[in-house]
Parts: C-alpha cells; sequence; structure tokens
C-alpha cells in the first residue's frame, strides 16, 4: 500500500480515523507503529553511520511520545533488538532517511516482527525474522524483539494486529530479488 506520494505504507499501519485512535500528528501513522518504525530507521542508521546524532533523533521521539522515564527503558530494548538485527543480518537491511513520512519494505517487517511478537503470531513473527535478517538463525532477534515488545506494551504501546503482514511479499515490493549478502 503506499500514500498520495507513492511512499510505501505498512499494512494496518494506518490510523482509521483521528487523534482517538492514537494516530501521530500528521502522519497518517499509528503512534506504536510509528515508534517502532523511526526507532528501528534511527538506531540502524546510528549503527550504520557511527553517527550519534541518528541515537540523539531517536531518543528525542520517543522522548517527546512516551516521557523520558518510560523512554528510557523502551529505548534500552529498542537499542539491544537493532544492534542483534544489526549484527546477526546476512544481508544489507535498508532503511530511509530519519526525514522520510513513509517507511520502506524492511521497515515495514521490521514493524511487523514486534506486532507478531505482541500478539503472539509465532508463524509470522518467524518469516518476518527470516526475512528482515536473510538467514535461519533467528532465535536470537526474535528473543530481543519478545523484549522490545514487552515493554512497549508495559509503556501503553500496542502494536494493531493488522501490521502483521505477510513478510516474504513485503520484502519484494521495492527490493530486488537479488539483494546483496553483507560477509
Amino acid at each position: 500500500m503506499t500514500d498520495k506520494n507513492g511512499k510505501l505504507i505498512c499494512p494496518g499501519a494506518l490510523a482509521t480515523s483521528n487523534l482517538l485512535d492514537g494516530q501521530a500528528p500528521g502522519t497518517g501513522i499509528k503512534v506504536p507503529e510509528q515508534l517502532v518504525g523511526i526507532g528501528f530507521r534511527c538506531w540502524l542508521a546510528g549503527y550504520d553511520t557511527c553517527d550519534i546524532q541518528c541515537w540523539e533523533t531517536g531518543w528525542n521521539h520517543y522522548a517527546s511520545v512516551l516521557g523520558p522515564q518510560h523512554a528510557k527503558a523502551v529505548v534500552a530494548e529498542l537499542a539491544c533488538w537493532v544492534r542483534c538485527v544489526h549484527s546477526c543480518a546476512a544481508r544489507k537491511i535498508e532503511v530511509h532517511p530519519h526525514s522520510s513520512a513513509g517507511f520502506c519494505p524492511d521497515e515495514c517487517v521490521a514493524i511487523s516482527m514486534v506486532a507478531a511478537s505482541q500478539h503472539s503470531a509465532c508463524p509470522a513473527l518467524r518469516t518476518c525474522a527470516f526475512t528482515l535478517l536473510g538467514t535461519s538463525e533467528v532465535d536470537e532477534v526474535i528473543d530481543c524483539a519478545a523484549n522490545f515488545a514487552s515493554v512497549l506494551r508495559d509503556a501503553g504501546q500496542v502494536l494493531s494486529q493488522t501490521s502483521i503482514c505477510d513478510a516474504a511479499i513485503l520484502a519484494q515490493a521495492e527490493r530486488p530479488i537479488s539483494s546483496p549478502l553483507r560477509h
């Protein structure tokens, strides 16, 4: 699904009506999904570039939405999950620039992974992990995703079940079949 500008929007991430549904102001994307997508984007960019500004941007976003106290615990688990994804991936994981309004397929799969974890959708969770990482060695990443999903839930941020997507189809939406592997 794409927005009016042709940017990919994750299935289920759209708010159905207004701020009462948890819509992030000005985005049309539900707040929990936005937190996961933006956090994943900022933390992965930070690991890829070693630029602390990426992490500061992510922290500021979480603190503004959750408040500094809740953000501290949530961001700690976000960092663990994304670090694990980064170190376990057998392929280059793509993210959009921070200022981008939509999410790329890899970001959507990451959002879907956390939603699947919160809703105990094990087959979907494993499929998302396999698709995102490009390897069958997914158990450590699944454990980290579960920890992140749990602290998000504790902070009152529950992703929609409709954010659980068919990761294999979504992954092919904008990425060629021969995506390069990382060594």
